[in-house]
């Protein structure tokens, strides 16, 4: 049985990972515009790489941002629809966590008691960014954000990472540690502001 992991809260990356920790498959991803129209394929060839069938997953990984809006709610929809029409659990999990880790495992046990900044793009010349004091038990120790803020008004981080990826399969190792050791939380996208687009204040009266 297996976990499969979406996020498209910067690209999007599809992976599939085995509840003892290996990555059977991993597609990804860098382009920010076209999330709609690759990742159903993503997932497709993700269960197709790792030989498996969609009744093997038994749960879904959602990474829930900080991202744009209209990009992370592709993968979410994505997450929930499919665990919805497969009645398995559902993991809301922060992209941020994801790209924490990955700093963590590749750089050793001698970084896990190292505070690190994640830092990725929120675009109109802001940033998101979540801070980190550690590593234990599988799960990056996040004792600050995800927020939102312009550059300037960050104070200097010790180690700061300025991510432009996140891997499905980190974020899927966080959602399984996380699962072990009980850790819930709700169903919440992490948008953290409105989106560009704004409903209309009515018909607009015409002059002739």
């Amino acid at each position: 049985m297996v976990i499969l992991a979406i996020d498209t809260s910067a690209g999007t990356s599809v992976a599939v990972v085995s509840f003892d920790g290996e990555v059977l498959a991993l597609r990804e991803t860098s382009d920010t515009m076209r999330h709609a129209e690759v990742v159903g394929s993503a997932i497709a060839g993700a269960l197709a790489d790792a030989g498996i069938l969609s009744t093997d997953v038994i749960l879904v990984a959602g990474g829930v941002g900080p991202g744009p809006f209209t990009g992370l709610r592709v993968g979410l929809a994505a997450a929930v629809a499919f665990a919805t029409a497969r009645d398995i659990p559902l993991l809301p999990t922060v992209s941020h966590d994801a790209m924490a880790r990955g700093y963590y495992v590749d750089n050793g046990p001698d970084s896990f008691a190292t505070g690190v900044r994640v830092v990725t793009d929120a675009r109109r010349k802001e940033v998101y960014w979540s801070e980190y004091s550690g590593f234990a038990d599988g799960v990056p120790v996040r004792v600050e954000g995800p927020a939102v803020a312009k550059p300037d008004d960050l104070t200097t981080a010790p180690t700061q990472i300025v991510a432009t990826t996140v891997s499905a399969a980190h974020l899927a190792l966080v959602a399984l540690a996380e699962h072990a050791v009980g850790v819930s939380r709700a169903f919440d996208p992490l948008y953290l502001r409105s989106p560009d687009v704004t409903l209309s204040a009515g018909p607009k009266r015409v002059v002739q």
